[in-house]
């Protein structure tokens, strides 16, 4: 088996709390030398995460070792959810959304989180 279907819990304080998430994860026949593919199937309102589910995460890239776990790619995700980054951003439009108004921002990711992860 190397496709998985995961599911993640929104962070609680973060605007996707009360989400659950569903996520594919693929294992390439070089893991554990590479990552693991990772993608939300979950629609998302996040900087840092684009609209065909692509996450841009420092450790599912360059910063892979393969010391890392499944569970310790997943605790990052989840992280990278209570702390999006728009300043490497991997969708331009909600990156700069986030940076104009957060405060609207993360609004919107309340909504999406409310109409697209609820009871997932």
């Amino acid at each position: 088996m190397r496709s998985f279907s995961v599911k993640i819990l929104g962070p609680n304080q973060s605007p996707y709390e009360g989400g659950v998430f569903k996520l594919e994860l693929f294992l390439p026949d070089e893991y554990p030398m590479v990552a693991p593919k990772v993608r939300f199937l979950t629609k998302i309102y996040h900087p840092n995460i684009d609209k065909l589910g692509r996450i841009c995460l420092d450790i599912l890239k360059d910063k892979w070792t393969p010391a890392l776990q499944i569970r310790t790619v997943l605790l990052s995700i989840q992280a990278l959810l209570s702390a999006p980054n728009p300043d490497d951003p991997l969708s331009e439009n909600i990156a700069k959304h986030w940076k104009a108004n957060e405060a609207e921002a993360l609004e919107t990711a309340k909504e999406w989180t409310h109409v697209y992860a609820s009871g997932a």
